[in-house]
This record gives structure tokens, sequence and C-alpha cells, in this order.
């Protein structure tokens, strides 16, 4: 059988010029992969195959899935681990806190003050032709200033081995149950290969959510209860859900689960009615509340925005974030960190090309083989069309697209994503990947989960990594060497100290989604 040395000329022998993340050059792994390559060298193909179906089967057990083509399938993780060195993760973990606090000043400015429009940064018709721009969310203002409890912020490393911001999601981020259960399930199946590292934890996540849910409260309430409201069995983030409300020991519930009078919310549970002070939703905006948006929602609850309006709810992530995530917005973040923090950005976005102007959308439509184009409302890989791999009659469609609705399109310089060695069908090949790093803000700091989610491309060439296109994951190792510590939070400072894993378990009926 090839061992993964055999097999490294196929690693380094990557005709795309992309940025290979284990090998330096032909043979010769990057300084903190020696040691990891050295121990994959013991294993035999057959080896990484058997373990590699010891990891799909211990995620078939526990239910570790995702919704693909209206299939329930085990999530896959790679047998390679992805390795950063604690150094360039401080680097991350304070250039995602910076734009993090960004977007929050931002969020708080246009529900506000507008004083971002006032200043000329950003156009209002920017802001107010988002698809996700959200009227009632004026006047719900949180209590501590949080309307971004988490944050999933997309990086890619460029063909120079630099990190950029590809897009930010702090409406309904998902995929950290994946980081917990890629930890459990790799320290289960390949425990050797962490005695010579090490690894920075990723459980303490739960706890820190908790945390900052408790701490996003309304003022008046000294012992929050915290739910998590979730769409349901036949969402495709369910073991999501689920997931999260078993390990902060909080309800899961429905829609139909809560219900709110006299602007309070209260759960239906085998003891009765209890009250709920903050609501962890992962519902989108248009189907949360039958009042204040979609009549027709069965999923939601009547009147919550009122509830939370009136300040006696928490409603986390906060209602209109959506319009962050927009991708024209995405353009002027940079801006917004210049504007709200007076800083310069740790992190540059990717190349961007905004195509309302008129001379920028001419020169793109001249060559639109050039460039990748994505809608701005897009997720999970939908509607991006890569130039440089597109058919004729595809980029004429595309064009007749941006020219009939300019606003509903960017255009970037298309990025040979970084690769990593990966098992495949063929064998160990380089595959191209990408990271969502999570990001929690409490109101007094944000902590970045060490490592987050690596999605991999798991087809040849392909650079979509989305799991809906057929992409799987890693296990991502922040690796906290002794000459540059990683800083512990106050939670995780508390919770050592206390030697308690996650919050206490809440009393009440475990909602109907959870059975």
């Amino acid at each position: 059988m090839a061992s993964v040395t055999q097999m490294s000329m196929v690693f380094d022998d990557d005709s795309s010029a992309a940025w290979n993340e284990m090998f330096s050059a032909p043979g010769s792994p990057r300084p903190i992969y020696e040691r990891l390559f050295a121990e994959l060298n013991r294993y035999q193909l057959a080896e990484l195959r058997q373990r590699s179906e010891q990891l799909s089967h211990t995620f078939s057990e526990r239910g570790v899935t995702f919704a693909h083509s209206g299939e329930e399938r085990p999530f896959p993780l790679d047998v390679v681990p992805r390795l950063i060195g604690a150094m360039e993760w401080d680097l991350l973990s304070r250039a995602i806190g910076q734009r993090v606090h960004a977007l929050e000043a931002f969020l708080a400015d246009i529900y506000g003050d507008g004083r971002i429009f006032a200043e000329h940064v950003i156009p209002r018709s920017v802001v107010t032709s988002s698809p996700h721009f959200c009227r009632p969310a004026f006047a719900v203002d949180p209590p501590n200033g949080v309307r971004i409890t988490v944050a999933g912020i997309d990086l890619v490393r460029d063909e120079v081995g630099n990190f950029r911001v590809l897009e930010d999601n702090v409406r309904i981020p998902s995929g950290v149950s994946y980081v917990i259960e890629n930890r459990r399930a790799m320290t289960q199946t390949f425990a050797s290969l962490f005695s010579d590292h090490r690894v920075h934890p990723v459980d303490s996540y739960p706890a820190h959510l908790f945390a900052a849910l408790r701490a996003a409260a309304p003022l008046n309430v000294s012992d929050p209860v915290v739910v998590v409201l979730s769409p349901g069995v036949h969402n495709a983030a369910y073991f999501e859900h689920v997931l999260l409300a078993r390990m902060m020991g909080v309800e899961l519930v429905e829609g139909r689960d809560l219900l709110c009078r006299s602007n309070l919310v209260y759960s239906r549970t085998t003891n009765g009615e209890r009250p709920v002070h903050v609501i962890y939703r992962r519902v989108d905006d248009d189907w949360l509340d039958p009042l204040q948006f979609r009549s027709d929602s069965i999923i939601g609850v009547v009147g919550l925005v009122n509830c939370a309006r009136a300040g006696n709810v928490v409603i986390s992530n906060g209602i209109g974030n959506g319009v962050a995530d927009d991708k024209l917005v995405y353009t002027y973040v940079p801006e917004f960190i210049r504007f709200y923090l007076s800083e310069e950005p740790l992190i540059e976005n990717v190349e961007t090309y905004r195509l309302e102007d008129d001379d920028v959308r001419e020169e793109v439509l001249k060559s639109l083989a050039s460039y990748v184009v994505k809608p701005v409302d897009g997720s999970g890989g939908k509607g991006i069309i890569i130039g440089p791999r597109a058919d004729e009659k595809t980029l004429a469609k595309a064009a007749e697209a941006v020219a009939a609705a300019p606003r509903n399109w960017i255009a970037q310089r298309p990025v040979m994503l970084s690769t990593h060695p990966t098992l495949v069908d063929e064998g160990v090949s380089p595959r191209h990947i990408d990271l969502r790093p999570f990001a929690i803000n409490d109101g007094e700091e944000v902590w970045v989960l060490p490592g987050g989610l690596t999605r991999v491309a798991l087809g040849e060439g392909e650079l979509v990594v989305n799991s809906s296109r057929g992409g799987g994951s890693k296990d991502t190792w922040v690796l906290n060497d002794e000459s540059m510590p990683l800083r512990e939070s106050r939670v995780a400072t508390a919770q050592r100290q206390r030697n308690v894993s996650y919050g206490p378990r809440q009393d009440g009926n475990v909602g109907r989604g959870d059975q």
C-alpha cells in the first residue's frame, strides 16, 4: 500500500498555483506540519480509509448529519486535520473581534441615529434596498447593546498565503456543532495524533454561548430563562439546535411552544407556563413573527417583536442583522472599521467590485469571464458564477441578470483558495478549503472559538466548499505553543476555577422538536 510520503508529491504537484497549507515545496512540510506529517506516514492508505469509515460510522451513530437533496447524510469529516499556529491565530482572533465590533456599531447606527449616512460613509440607499433591511428592528434596543451574539466570519487564504475575509454571517450562522463533534470524533479515532501537539480545546463553546445569552437578558431579570428556538426537525441544521440546547442545559422549543401575553413571553412546559427572557433563535426574520413579517408563518411566535420592543425579551441574534450579511454592504466593512473604531482592518476583504457603479459594471461586463459574480443575498454557494470556469451561455445569462438589477450582484477577483491534503477516492490529494471561525459577544469582549470550521470541497478543482454542494470538513487545530500562549477569556477562567463545563440545566420539558 502507498504511504502518505509516497503520495506527498500529489500534494505539491498542484498546477492551480494555490497556497498549499501543508507543504512549502515538494516533499517539504511546513514547520507546523512536520510532526503531524511524520505521524501520518506511519499509516498505510488502507488504514486511513478504515479510520475514515470509523469517523463516518461515529457520526451516523450520533446523528451528526445534514440535509442534502432531501436526504439526511453524515457530514463528511476528513482524516487529515488542518493546523494553525498560535501566533497566526492571535492575529485572526483579533481581526474577527475587530470586525464584530465594527458590525455591531453599524447595526446600532442604521437602526438608530444614522450617523454613518450623515457622514457619507455608505449611501442610505445601499442599506435600505438590502433584502434583509428590517424596519421592525427600529426601537428594538438590546439591553447590553449586543445584536451579534454569535458571528461566523468566513475566511480564505489567497495565493500568497494571506488570509482574507470572504463574507460575514451575523444573522443565523451555523456549523459550530460540527466543530465540536469533529473534535470528539477525531480524539476517539486518532488519539495518537494529539500526543505530540498541544491543541487548544473547543468544548467550552456552549459555556461561552450560555454566558453571553444570560448577559443579554432584560436589565430587571436576575436569573434569566434562556431557550433555543428552532424551526423544527426538517431544518437542515436541526442537529445543531438539539446539540447546543442540550449542552447549555436549556429548553429547545418551536414556535408552538411559546406564547406572548401582555408583551411577555412564556414557554409551555409540563409544569405550566414559564416566563422566557432570552431566545437564541434559529428562525429567519421572515418567519419569526407573523404580525411583523410573513403572515403565513406557522413556525414563528405571534407578537414576539412587540415583546422585544417592550424590553421584556431579548432575541439573539437580533432581528435585522441580515443587512450586515449583504455582500454589497460587505464591501464597506473596512470603511466601517475606520469610521467606528478609528483603526485599520487587520484582515482585508477579497477584492470586490460594486456593480451599481456604471463605470465598474461596464468594465466587469466586458470581461465577465475574469470575475466571480455573486448574488448579494445568496448563501450555500447558490447563484455563484465562477467566470473562468463558466461557459458562454452561463456568462451571457449572468450579464443579463447584472444589467437588469446591478444592486443584486457583486463581482470579485477569483481567489484560488488554499489547498490541503484530503483523503478522497483516488487517494490523498489536495482539495480547496476555507475557514469559518465562530465568535461570541457578551457585551464586554468578543471571544473567538479556537479553530472554527474548515470546510473542504471534495471534488477535484471544486472551489465551492458548502455542504449543500457536497463539501466536507476538517478538524481545525489551533496549536497552543509555549512561545505564544492563547489568551484565556473571563468565561474560560471562571469556568476553570469552578470546574463547571456548562450552564445549569433549567427545569421544564424539552420542546417538541427534541424527541
